[in-house]
């Protein structure tokens, strides 16, 4: 029978050839080392110019194919690209004599602001609401949006607030409009890098120190897995400096849990196998060749899933969601690379006392019956049936859920966990002024039909009639185009002003040879979402077929990585439903962004199918020697602790997102880190386990396996796949309990 090892020295030596000893060997290890040196030396001046690389502006979110993004391009043939800092005073009751002549006198100091691409000159106002007794008044300053318009928007909101001071003695001053809540925005994405970093490093040590129980082992996956940080990040700046690669705060945080979570994960897997072979071995040269050999296919298949996973969103519409294919891709592969090189060279440079306080040496025991997931194995395997119905009806019954899921977008609102001062003026401007003051819609049309068009929007339902018009600093014409703006009644972030962009658009395509186009944030947030929602029918069943062939290869079998994709989408629903329960009532979240759903979907799959890939790859090898049933008991019980802890690492260094003050990532973390439990202890542990139970040799069809008579249990092994006293020291044992 095919892949069936009946030789033990097959499985006590690893090829002198094989490439593992490319790393671990007694002179290579050294050469390894003195490799990553030089790339570190190079990396890590380049990884902390990764924040510079970013480019945060509307163009690199949309695609350029979206009606929005082309209006944003044509109006720069009619004036300086710039967004309005809105300036707002209101007191209850009426403004009084004071506050009009300090709102005069800031309007004076305002004028003169030139710093920061600040345009004083063309501030617009004060203009005051329509009591008979004024109660707000709103001054407009506009900031240029050239080449470095969003490295400086936040110092320039900054410089208005300087001049305009803060709320006191009654009258409330706050500065709102699209500059001042990017300006939040981007003071909430300043230091992510960082932020992610400590937090993602501080959770991998308290995981990693209570999975090892050694202050010293810890160190090495730590060390590794930073570097691999460090040259992915100076990588990726390059292309995003020399080869147009797009880099936002979104993908560059991303990059870093990623990084951590799967990095950290091999390095487990690895730490586990080579424990095993350090028992075997007196040469720990020799164990790490063997352990790379047996373990490293399967570390090369998740890696692969990963990669290929993220590669597949270049076929997404949203720049943003596009962008982040390549970022994550090559944050991945490095940390694969680094797992599969330094890490293990290092292990072997520092030797067995890295193990500290319980090293592993020589003919040591590796009991397998008194552990908890042998125990759980064998409780499985006595009713395999029952247990995958019952665990499959409770993951569908989670999934309900979904009901509850609102991924229709969220306002900015409701985008940050607490409220800044853009948000509160938000508010007090709403409450005073048509809510849609301060980001308009932004029409061009042919001159032409510019009045007709003009007309057109006016009478549409959900625009202020009065606002449509040239803006100030607006050329009137060029090339036979004209350029206006219109005032929706509803704030420019919620729904209905998504509707009102979708009456004016279909209103002024009605009008012949016009050839108009509507933009404006409004409009970006409208073709964001009907980006995204193509996105997701698209890059979802891609990532599918993606990993369902990846397991094909690597199983040679077709029902197994079925059976797979199914307890993956089953478990991905689960936690999309959980998700959604926990936002609705516990944690009051108003929604979730549109490309939630995707994203969830990606991280959950590519990075939550490691661990059946870990596990299966088991199964696969105990079953070429003692049998498919026996082989899955063992596979779990050799598996199980190493896996448990992986799933704990990833689902901390994804919770890590929940440090930053975004609601959207907040979400991610908490679902991603939800799912990747319910796959680690329930999906991995129990559904899958019992189903490869009771299916049994038929789940390698169509390899040679699922000829497997009956599956019976080869000589020296229990029905239940557990080693007899007389063969325990002959056969493989599984891995320890404790990683």
């Amino acid at each position: 029978m095919a892949d069936v090892h009946t030789d033990a020295e097959s499985r006590t030596a690893a090829p002198r050839r094989h490439a593992a000893w490319l790393v671990c060997g007694r002179r290579s290890k050294w050469l390894v080392l003195l490799l990553w040196l030089v790339i570190l030396v190079g990396a890590a001046p380049l990884a902390q110019k990764l924040t510079d690389a970013q480019d945060n502006d509307a163009q690199s979110w949309l695609p350029g194919s979206a009606e929005s993004t082309q209006v944003l391009d044509l109006s720069g043939d009619f004036r300086p690209e710039t967004l309005p800092a809105i300036v707002v005073y209101a007191r209850e009751g009426g403004l009084t004599a004071a506050d009009r002549s300090r709102i005069a006198e800031d309007v004076g100091e305002l004028k003169q602001l030139r710093d920061h691409g600040l345009r004083g000159t063309e501030a617009a106002g004060p203009v005051f609401d329509k009591k008979v007794r004024p109660s707000a008044a709103q001054v407009s300053v506009p900031v240029t949006m050239d080449a470095k318009g969003w490295e400086r928007i936040g110092p320039a909101v900054d410089s208005v607030r300087d001049r305009t001071g803060t709320s006191a003695d009654g009258l409330q001053i706050h500065v709102t409009g699209p500059a001042g809540t990017s300006a939040d925005f981007s003071e909430a994405f300043e230091g992510i890098d960082s932020t992610l970093l400590l937090s993602a490093l501080g959770i991998v040590i308290v995981i990693l120190l209570f999975t090892y129980r050694s202050p010293t082992l810890l160190l090495v996956p730590v060390v590794s897995v930073v570097a691999a940080l460090f040259a992915a990040q100076a990588l990726i700046y390059l292309l995003a400096r020399h080869a147009d690669l797009t880099v936002n705060g979104q993908s560059a945080g991303i990059l870093t849990v990623l990084v951590f979570g799967a990095g950290t994960d091999y390095a487990l897997l690895l730490v586990a196998r080579y424990r095993e072979e350090l028992r075997r071995h007196a040469d720990r040269h020799e164990a790490m060749a063997m352990a790379l050999h047996r373990a490293g296919p399967a570390v090369l298949a998740s890696g692969a899933t990963v990669v290929l996973s993220m590669l597949v969103l270049l076929t997404a519409d949203m720049n943003s969601t596009r962008g982040l294919g390549p970022v994550a891709a090559l944050g991945v592969a490095i940390a694969l690379l680094a797992m599969l090189t330094l890490f293990p060279a290092l292990l072997v440079i520092f030797g067995r006392w890295i193990f500290w306080p319980v090293i592993p040496h020589e003919g040591s025991a590796e009991p397998t019956e008194r552990g908890v997931w042998a125990r759980a194995g064998r409780g499985i395997a006595r009713r395999p049936r029952l247990v995958w119905g019952v665990t499959a009806v409770a993951l569908a019954a989670l999934s309900l859920g979904l009901l509850q899921l609102r991924a229709e977008g969220v306002s900015n609102a409701d985008s940050f966990t607490d409220k800044p001062d853009s948000i509160v003026g938000q508010e007090v401007s709403a409450t005073y002024f048509p809510a849609g003051t301060g980001d308009p819609l932004v029409i061009v049309a042919n001159q032409a039909q510019g009045e007709q068009v003009g007309r057109a929007v006016a009478a549409t339902e959900g625009v202020v009639r009065r606002s449509v018009g040239v803006p100030p600093g607006t050329a009137p014409e060029h090339d036979g185009r004209v350029l206006f703006e219109a005032t929706s009644t509803a704030p420019s972030d919620s729904q209905a002003a998504r509707d009102t962009v979708q009456r004016v658009r279909d209103a002024v395509a009605a009008v012949p040879d016009a050839d108009a186009k509507v933009g404006g944030g409004s409009a970006t947030l409208l073709d964001m979402d009907r980006a995204t929602a193509h996105d997701n029918k698209l890059v979802i069943p891609l990532v599918l077929v993606v990993v369902l062939l990846i397991l094909g290869l690597l199983l040679r079998a077709l029902v197994a990585p079925l059976l797979l994709i199914g307890t993956v989408v089953l478990s991905f629903a689960a936690a999309l439903g959980v998700s959604a329960l926990a936002f609705r009532h516990l944690f009051d979240y108003a929604g979730e962004s549109t490309d939630f759903p995707l994203f969830v979907f990606v991280f959950l799959v590519a990075l939550g199918i490691d661990y059946n890939i870990f596990l299966t790859t088991r199964i696969r090898e105990e079953a070429g020697r003692q049998g498919t049933r026996p082989g899955v008991v063992t596979g779990l019980a050799a598996t199980g602790a190493v896996i448990t802890s992986a799933g704990l690492v990833l689902a901390g260094t994804f919770a890590a997102l929940a440090t930053l003050p975004m609601v959207a990532f907040a979400e991610l973390g908490f679902a991603v880190g939800l799912g990747v439990l319910l796959d680690t202890f329930i999906v991995r542990s129990v559904l899958v386990t019992a189903l490869f139970l009771d299916v049994g040799p038929r789940v390698w069809w169509p390899h040679a396996l699922a000829r497997e008579p009956g599956g019976a249990p080869s000589e020296g092994r229990s029905a239940e796949g557990a080693p007899s006293e007389a063969a325990a020291s002959s056969a493989d044992p599984p891995a320890e309990d404790s990683p």
